[in-house]
């Protein structure tokens, strides 16, 4: 099960939230709590996404004793396997839920993917870490191929700054619709991208 997003549309943050709460409840496991890992660095431009949108979670008293990976703390390659034992201790009966930057193609540069399966870090710049996570977002910052890690590094700041804030509205908008925070009002739950929308989506070139 995989959903594509186009950060660009309106209510994108209201689709990614649907898509994320399908997500979660097609995890039949004996899970009790939500836990989001927010993985990449704040040193690179293209690969904070995941730790800025952990550090805009972190001020959500809802969630906050679940968030792991902020600016201030992040958790990147060289941490991963360590941080990701001290989740697995404290949250043993935990429904992971991984974000991170990815690379794609430049038409689909913007976009964001919400998926049932581990992600895969490091994977987009040739790296080999443990996968992570039951469920995955990815948000596509910048094109693949030629120098990746130069892309990382000339990715714009905007980019992650909207995106990261898309993300963070999405998964409040997901826990609202499975009734851990009522909405102030009724907003509109746009249905998933149709088959022929899918295959016109982006292709994840792998996760950062």
């Amino acid at each position: 099960m995989t959903f594509y997003i186009n950060t660009r549309l309106r209510d994108s943050y209201a689709m990614l939230g649907s898509s994320l709460e399908k997500c979660i409840k097609d995890h039949k496991e004996d899970w009790t709590e939500l836990v989001f890992i927010c993985i990449g660095t704040d040193r690179i431009t293209g690969d904070s996404l995941g730790p800025y949108v952990g550090y805009c979670l972190s001020g959500c008293p809802l969630i906050h004793g679940q968030i792991y990976g902020t600016l201030e703390h992040p958790i990147h390659a060289l941490n991963l396997e360590t941080a990701m034992r001290q989740i697995t201790r404290q949250h043993p009966h935990g429904l992971y839920v991984a974000i991170d930057a990815s690379l794609g193609t430049k038409k689909h540069l913007g976009f964001v993917t919400v998926a049932n399966g581990a992600l895969h870090p490091g994977a987009g710049v040739q790296k080999e870490l443990p996968p992570v996570g039951h469920i995955a977002i990815t948000g596509i910052v910048n094109t693949s191929g030629w120098m990746e890690h130069l892309a990382l590094q000339t990715t714009r700041l905007s980019t992650i700054v909207t995106m990261a804030d898309m993300i963070s509205r999405g998964i409040l908008y997901a826990l609202s619709l499975m009734g851990y925070d009522p909405l102030p009002e009724k907003l509109p739950i746009p249905h998933a991208l149709s088959l022929e929308q899918q295959e016109a989506a982006p292709t994840d070139e792998g996760s950062l």
